[in-house]
């Protein structure tokens, strides 16, 4: 398997979702500059705050993953990546296969 482009296109779908999500956010910003409704007391639906917070911590979330992708290219270009960070034992194709930026063998991860 090619794992840095597997690497490039997870990076790429990130990107993706976190332009999304920040288009999202400035709607719901700019939405919200418009109404004097109550949300805050709306029995009907959540808040606009709740929905700045929600989208906040997937954009959050959106900018961890392109850190994490972003670290893991930097492991195939140093020769590190597929070596566990904790143990420097192998880690299994499989694995890099489902989650390309992982840093650690299933049995570390366990560890904890």
């Amino acid at each position: 398997m090619d794992f840095g482009a597997a690497l490039g296109a997870e990076r790429s779908r990130s990107e993706h979702r976190l332009e999304s999500l920040r288009g999202e956010l400035a709607s719901v910003i700019e939405g919200s500059r418009w109404t004097t409704d109550d949300d805050e007391h709306d029995p009907e639906g959540s808040t606009i705050a709740f929905e700045r917070a929600k989208i906040a911590a997937l954009i959050d979330d959106a900018e961890s993953e392109i850190r994490e992708f972003d670290a893991a290219d930097a492991r195939l270009a140093a020769g590190t990546y597929g070596s566990c960070e904790r143990c420097g034992n192998e880690i299994p194709a499989i694995r890099l296969e489902a989650l390309p930026a992982a840093r650690r063998c299933v049995t570390c991860v366990r560890l904890r």
